[in-house]
């Protein structure tokens, strides 16, 4: 059983718990400033730890005399799989235009993690909205260097232990996407992607079925969206639906030759005071030659948490899940969910005793205003795993 263990957050974080006396009646932390008793009366420099406390104390505070809010959150952990490492994740809210209250903002963050198993990312993702929501630009961009585990293609390899293995692999991806506002809540628009994997120091070469160890792809399509959701990164309640369509043909220099399409249905609604109840369901269906580092896979930081990330892969996978999240008190909120999820070749190839079990708990610490940092411990068939990530899972 693959047990991930959360060690610490950075001091900044533990230093926002509010202790007896050091809160007032809106819970909001005071400050450590005290006054000199010298017959001066000159105030003392804060220190170290009454800055951080200040800072994080305003981080959730809305900036309305700033066009750009930005603040950066980070700190170690550990886990069996990833080993030591440090994660930052620097988050920005800001509106295309300050006199519309209506739009949404757009976001953006920026993250990287390092970690003592060679274990590199560096990326930037967010979305743009422009004046009016009259279009949209989602972008999402990385690079990594990563020492991690394979068992091989489908269900009935992945399932045996026997087939764990190493190897390593570097990978840059990027996507973005830009839709028009067609109806009220409607966009549609073109899409682009570029995937670059190189794999190496196979352990079990055999697994990877002749498949080349690197693989290069430039996908295009098209995207529909409906949304109407209160918030991006965090709706209390609306409806979210996506469908991509993705080719990747020969002639844009592809060896793999494959279509992709992914649906995503999320639906948001308050049940009592502080509470929403949050369920998706996401398909990822590729068709035709599809290369082994783009198969559909289950587990991650998004979806089947819990699950070590790219254990199962298959050419397609399905998966769903339903989250309650509760706040609970001033910055600090609590989530727990259910779902299931299977990987398999073709619809004929379904089985029942192939769908995997997942569910978990996590903390939330409202990092920004509608932005949360999350601690999640999900829980999967004889698996565990621990994420420590900003933005709900979906």
């Amino acid at each position: 059983m693959r047990r991930h263990l959360f060690i610490l957050m950075l001091c900044s974080i533990v230093a926002i718990t509010c202790h007896a006396g050091d809160c007032d009646s809106l819970g909001h932390i005071r400050s450590e400033t005290s006054v000199a008793s010298d017959t001066v009366g000159s105030v003392k420099k804060k220190g170290f730890i009454s800055r951080i406390i200040e800072y994080f104390d305003d981080s959730n505070k809305p900036k309305k005399n700033k066009k750009f809010d930005f603040s950066i959150i980070g700190g170690p952990h550990y886990s069996s799989d990833t080993k030591f490492g440090i994660g930052v994740v620097a988050a920005g809210i800001y509106k295309t235009s300050a006199l519309d209250s209506i739009v949404p903002p757009s976001d953006v963050a920026v993250y990287g993690d390092a970690t003592t198993s060679m274990f590199f990312k560096l990326g930037v993702r967010g979305t743009h909205i422009f004046p009016g929501d009259r279009a949209r630009l989602h972008y999402d961009v990385n690079f990594a260097s990563i020492a991690t585990k394979f068992w091989g293609i489908g269900y009935e390899n992945n399932v045996n232990d026997a087939n764990e293995s190493t190897y390593k692999y570097l990978t840059s991806q990027a996507e973005a996407s830009y839709v028009w506002r067609l109806a009220p809540n409607f966009y549609a628009g073109p899409f682009a992607t570029f995937d670059y994997i190189n794999g190496r120091h196979f352990e079990k070469p055999w697994l990877w079925e002749g498949e080349s160890d690197r693989t290069f792809n430039i996908g295009v399509g098209f995207t529909l969206q409906y949304d109407n959701r209160d918030f991006l990164t965090n709706a209390f309640r609306g409806i979210y639906a996506r469908l991509d369509q993705r080719f990747n043909p020969r002639f844009l220099a592809n060896k793999y030759a494959f279509s992709l399409t992914e649906l995503t249905v999320a639906y948001y609604h308050p049940l009592w005071k502080d509470a929403t109840i949050a369920m998706q369901v996401h398909s990822r269906l590729t068709y035709g030659n599809t290369p082994w580092g783009l198969l559909s896979t289950l587990g991650g930081s998004d979806n089947m948490r819990g699950y070590f990330e790219g254990r199962y892969r298959d050419k397609s996978e399905i998966d769903l899940c339903v989250e309650l999240r509760q706040h609970v008190w001033h910055r600090n909120g609590v989530v727990v969910w259910a779902g299931a999820g299977t990987i398999f070749p073709k619809f004929s190839a379904l089985r029942w005793r192939q769908v995997l079990p997942n569910y978990g708990i996590g903390y939330r610490w409202e990092f920004k205003k509608r932005v949360n940092v999350r601690l999640d411990l999900g829980f999967g068939r004889h698996q565990t795993g621990f994420i420590f990530s900003i933005n709900e899972a979906f």
